[in-house]
């Protein structure tokens, strides 16, 4: 039978979701088209406030990479938006100009944040807080900027609020209201929450109006209604979104608020239909992400033919860490002439408990500090339950006798644990036991649990413990490579070498993946380490490297792709710079830039055109796409500066020629400064090098990048040979030692300083190191030429794909 054409409008949490549970009723019943306005894969939005505050990284919080697509056959179209629907034709038109055909369109447009109208809104520096392009634009501002003010005292603004702080600057927070968080918390909680987070460093401004933002250009402040005003360099808002439904009322849906829907999320036009955050159910837009996931269930089953339940609209509740602060709300939660409340209060604590009754019936509850009764309360919210004498045993209960519960034992099986996606105790428990789950991980891959917000990971933790009993302890708290195995690092890389297993699929198989093709982010681990432990025999395996590694240039939001050549310490010369402008116009470049690593970008490179321009250029890969030494930074040096003390630039280049094509678990960046005043940037660099009077200082595990960090002084040294031989086994260390996709910072916070020092200080040890790192550089090899020179690798490579997937850094 023929499959229908469904498209998907809008690549969020919501529509990808309900192509989920598509997927799950009949694989084979759609060809499934989606468009994204964003350059990325499906990730998790709720979670974008940890990428902010320099927890996560945007691969972390991605909830469907670009595998999935592809192995549902799934045509997927990044930074492309959809500008028309033609009802009549049944089509969609982009702003590319493209056109696709549709049988069933769901429209999943989400929100858009609200930026108030007042004057100098429009001027730089100011930023909502919806999208990974924002956090980035906070995250550069923080590098340059030290006060910034958000507006709007709700979850997301608090939220960005402790992101700025964790980036070094000063925040000021604005509410126009009384308190804190409105819309979830009374004033009791509110007030509570408000001073933990001043203890944070946060300061608040509470019932303030902004009428206008000040400075030139670029903003330098606030003014009040009231008169007052504040310097600022950055100011956030995030004082609400709105359902963004300007293509839907273009084409002639049906709108209010949102796009129109009834209990099978119809629209107003036949085969249309809207979800998430767009939606108007009964007069109700939801911008939680539990109803949505509901929603996207429904109308699962009702584009395949199902007319099963209808959605019947939600009840909402709502469990945060603000900040480090648990905080749960749900219903009614304020006062009223014709409700009642059940209070507890622990100020010295920091516990507060309230439950809200009307005719004897629980219609509300707020939890701060103490969140353990949140799920229960919320299913007897749901139920109508009336209030009883055991929920009163406890709510006091747990404030005065605190350590001594079992929370996950005294849960029915019904009780809902993951309340983002629905997932009950009894569902995790039977899927413990049915099929071996032994991590947070596993149980999230088979249940859903926790694969949202994250909030009830801790609950799903202690059933784990709960249901495995004294297994738990050796096999829970594991952190294993991924979920396709309950194996860590080190147990993989151990098993390897006792079984002398050589390819990535055998390895898979030989260890009993759960997945047998593994996942995105188990393949790119094992391939790394079988060219870590088998150097010169081990054959890269091209499925099993993002593409960036499989291409050897950096893939762009366009679809083109970047060019930067080698060139040792950010040395050049003018036959070089003749070769580049030669193949910049001759091959159309639209975009020559000089890197901050002092090299040469070239920018908008068709990709049938890459191997052309490598050859044309005649120089090495500079691998500014791989997990591999990118470049050595170095200042002129004494050979002409009058403050130098050494030969900067020489040692850069030594260094880079020595390492360059090392492939190490992420990326590593060098820089040689040829005095303490640091021009190169040492001490932010994965090893940084600086002269000093009769030798030279090492550093490592510096980062300048979003998660800064200084680098360690590793040791002092006094020459040249001596610096090639320490970076050497520090490297050959890192290799060995670090987890796939772990950078130096991290590692070395991890592993601990001292340790690294005993181990590449002890000179058998040193010995041994430097030794399989020669090895491992003997068999490396420049792959711009290979590629040139293999006829069959272009072919193979350089042909047109349908996914643009601009991927891991």
């Amino acid at each position: 039978m023929e499959r229908k054409k469904l498209v998907l409008i809008g690549n969020g949490m919501a529509g990808v979701r309900c192509i989920e549970e598509i997927l799950k009723i009949d694989k084979d019943m759609f060809d499934i088209t989606i468009f994204g306005s964003e350059p990325y894969p499906n990730y998790n939005r709720i979670l974008l406030s940890t990428v902010l505050q320099g927890n996560t990284y945007i691969d972390d919080i991605t909830l469907n990479d670009w595998e999935w697509y592809e192995k549902n056959g799934i045509r997927l179209f990044v930074g492309e938006t959809v500008i028309d629907i033609d009802t009549d034709q049944r089509l969609v038109r982009t702003d590319q100009g493209r056109m696709v055909e549709y049988d069933k369109l769901i429209i999943a447009t989400g929100s858009k944040p609200f930026i108030l109208p007042i004057p100098g809104a429009d001027k730089q520096g100011v930023t909502a807080f919806r999208d990974v392009k924002d956090c980035q634009l906070m995250m550069e501002y923080a590098k340059k900027y030290k006060k910034a003010a958000v507006i709007g005292g709700g979850l997301l603004g608090l939220e960005a609020a402790r992101g700025l702080l964790n980036l070094g600057m000063e925040v000021d927070v604005i509410h126009i209201f009384e308190h804190l968080m409105e819309r979830q918390l009374d004033p009791t909680a509110a007030k509570l929450l408000q001073r933990e987070l001043e203890k944070q460093g946060m300061n608040f401004l509470l019932q303030k109006e902004t009428v206008e933002i000040l400075g030139n250009d670029r903003v330098q402040g606030l003014r009040f209604k009231d008169g007052t005003e504040i310097a600022a360099d950055l100011v956030v808002m995030a004082v609400g979104i709105r359902p963004n439904i300007d293509l839907a009322k273009k084409s002639g849906i049906a709108v209010n608020r949102g796009i129109v829907v009834n209990d099978y999320l119809e629209t107003s036009v036949p085969h249309i239909y809207a979800v998430g955050e767009c939606a108007e159910h009964r007069g109700v837009v939801y911008g939680l992400v539990a109803p949505l996931y509901e929603q996207g269930k429904v109308l699962a089953e009702a584009i395949c033919g199902i007319r099963g339940r209808a959605y019947e609209g939600s009840v909402v509740s709502t469990q945060l860490k603000v900040s480090g602060v648990d905080v749960f709300s749900a219903g009614e939660f304020t006062d009223g002439e014709e409700t009642t409340a059940v209070k507890v209060y622990d100020e010295f604590r920091g516990i507060y408990k309230k439950v809200v009754v009307r005719d004897e019936k629980i219609v509300g509850a707020v939890l701060f500090g103490d969140t353990n009764e949140g799920r229960k309360l919320f299913e007897m919210i749901r139920n109508h339950d009336p209030i009883s004498e055991s929920l009163y045993v406890s709510l006091f209960q747990s404030v005065s006798n605190p350590a001594n519960q079992s929370v996950v034992a005294a849960m029915a099986d019904t009780d809902v644990v993951c309340g983002c996606n629905g997932v009950t105790k009894g569902t995790i428990c039977r899927a413990i036991v049915e099929h071996g789950l032994k991590t947070v991980e596993e149980v999230r891959d088979y249940t859903n649990a926790s694969r949202s917000c994250g909030g009830c990971k801790g609950l799903v933790a202690e059933l784990l413990e709960y249901t495995l009993g004294e297994e738990f302890d050796q096999s829970a708290v594991k952190e294993t490579i991924c979920g396709c195995t309950t194996l860590s690092r080190d147990e993989v890389i151990a098993e390897i070498r006792a079984k002398n297993l050589k390819y990535v699929k055998e390895v898979m198989t030989v260890l009993g993946w759960k997945n047998e093709d593994g996942c995105s982010k188990c393949r790119p681990a094992l391939n790394y380490y079988l060219g870590m432990l088998y150097p010169g025999e081990y054959e890269e395996e091209s499925d099993s490297l993002f593409v960036n590694e499989r291409l050897h240039a950096n893939i762009q939001a366009d679809g083109t792709y970047s060019v930067v050549p080698r060139m040792y310490g950010g040395v050049t010369t003018a036959e070089q710079l003749r070769k580049i402008a030669d193949v910049a116009e001759k091959y159309n470049v639209p975009m020559i830039k000089l890197t901050g690593g002092q090299r040469i970008d070239l920018l908008g490179v068709k990709k049938e055109d890459l191997p052309k321009v490598w050859a044309e250029l005649g120089m090495p890969s500079g691998y500014a796409y791989a997990k591999a030494l990118r470049t050595v930074k170095t200042c002129v040096g004494k050979q002409f500066c009058r403050f130098g003390t050494q030969d900067s630039t020489k040692l850069g280049i030594e260094l880079e020629k020595k390492f360059e094509r090392l492939k190490t678990p992420h990326k590593v960046k060098m820089a040689v400064s040829a005095c303490p005043r640091n021009c190169a940037e040492s001490g932010i660099k994965d090893v940084g090098i600086v002269g000093v009077e009769g030798g030279w200082e090492i550093y490592v595990g510096g980062n300048g990048g979003t998660h800064l960090r200084a680098g360690d002084l590793l040791c002092t040294v006094q020459t040249e040979e001596e610096v090639i031989e320490i970076t050497g086994a520090f490297l050959q260390y890192y290799r060995e030692s670090a987890n796939y996709l772990e950078r130096t910072s991290k590692w070395v916070e991890r592993v601990g300083l001292e340790h690294i020092r005993e181990v590449i200080f002890d000179l058998e040890t040193r010995r041994q190191l430097l030794e399989r790192l020669e090895k491992a550089l003997a068999a490396t090899k420049d792959p711009w030429k290979e590629i040139v020179e293999n006829k069959e690798m272009q072919e193979t490579l350089f042909c047109d794909v349908q996914i643009k997937v601009p991927v891991h850094r």
